[in-house]
């Protein structure tokens, strides 16, 4: 068995594992920090929304030796605005200019022919309206929308409230973050961008999801017992699931890279670009909220509650109680009682938490 097979395998059965839950406050704080640059990011530089959604003209030309450079110099000097253009795998050029009416692309197009020494007929123009691109954003809003109420909604009767408040707090940080990048690199906004978005949510929702699932299976009888909080069960969750969540989304990165990388940066695939940023970005960032922000903000919440919190005070009386005697309380209690997963949960919690004793354990105590 691989090295990573092997961790898996010693996380899933609570050999080993890292306190996300008792370490979340660190992790909040970095998250707080990363949305904040990415709301600072957005509120300063703003969105590069493209010509779908503000209106323009996108002249597609053959292949030419002129170089980027020059062709933004003669676009623009050609329209009269900025010009975007973008090297084609095919060796022509994609001059994006915002704001362009139907007579005004013509003129710029009989200029651009001139200019880069290509015939007309082969420069292809299209023009988008702003109104059409109005549409798109808003349709995109109302998409966002019913898709957030639906996953609540869901969540709520799958799992419970909790969960899917905290659920939708990660979503939230992954749109945050992914459109901030968007504004810190200045990459332009399509509706590429827009499908990019909509797809890591589902991913995100599903990576979370999964963690939950093993969370509800791990706490369904944990009142029946005194030894462990929720949190110390959530936590065995997080570790339980962890070599899926890194494995899958290593796997989705990859193909998502090699678009970013090699199709965007060195093929010069600009709408490849628009697509993979926010793949890459929001991929990365979902597997990163589902780990160390939606599980410990259910652990938050669910410690609140009057019997998570009476479970918590009869489980630190034990313990206490336990250490004055000087026994370990995995010695007083079997674990018969308990979903499996608790069971192995308790098992590596109380070898790490009960005091070191100098003496041996007595001969057929349970391990």
């Amino acid at each position: 068995m691989s090295r990573l097979g092997s961790l898996g395998a010693r996380l899933y059965r609570g050999e080993v594992g890292y306190d996300f839950i008792g370490k979340r406050k660190i992790w909040y704080g970095i998250s707080i920090l990363i949305t904040i640059t990415a709301i600072v990011g957005l509120a300063v530089s703003g969105l590069n929304m493209g010509i779908e959604f503000k209106g323009g003209a996108v002249f597609t030309t053959p292949k030419t030796s002129v170089s980027v450079s020059q062709a933004e110099d003669l676009a623009t000097e050609a329209s009269g605005h900025q010009a975007i253009v973008q090297k084609l795998g095919s060796g022509g050029l994609r001059i994006q200019i915002s704001e362009v009416d139907t007579a005004k692309s013509d003129q710029i197009k009989d200029q651009l022919s001139k200019d880069l020494n290509v015939p007309t007929e082969k420069i292809a123009a299209d023009l988008v309206g702003p109104s059409w691109g109005e549409q798109i954003a808003n349709k995109a809003w109302t998409g966002l929308g019913i898709f957030m109420v639906l996953v609540v909604i869901y969540l709520a009767i799958a799992f419970e409230w909790r969960m899917a408040i905290a659920a939708l707090v990660a979503l939230i940080h992954d749109i945050t973050i992914t459109v901030g990048i968007y504004a810190l690199v200045g990459f332009e906004v399509t509706p590429g961008t827009v499908i990019g978005l909509l797809t890591i949510l589902g991913y995100s929702l599903y990576d979370t999801v999964v963690v939950f699932d093993s969370l509800r299976e791990s706490t369904k009888d944990i009142t029946k017992q005194t030894r462990w909080t929720y949190s110390e069960i959530a936590n065995r969750s997080i570790n339980g699931t962890l070599v899926r969540s890194i494995n899958t989304t290593i796997v989705a990165l990859l193909p998502v890279a090699g678009l970013l990388f090699i199709g965007g940066g060195v093929l010069g695939a600009g709408m490849l670009n628009d697509i993979s940023l926010s793949l890459f970005v929001g991929l990365a960032a979902g597997a990163y909220s589902s780990i160390f922000i939606a599980t410990p903000l259910v652990a938050d919440l669910k410690e609140r509650d009057p019997q998570m919190k009476a479970l918590k005070k009869r489980v630190l009386a034990k313990r206490a109680a336990a250490a004055a005697k000087g026994e370990s309380v995995e010695d007083e209690q079997d674990d018969d009682d308990l979903p499996e997963d608790v069971a192995r949960a308790a098992a590596v919690v109380g070898q790490r938490q009960q005091p070191h004793r100098g003496h041996g354990r007595t001969p057929g105590k349970r391990r």
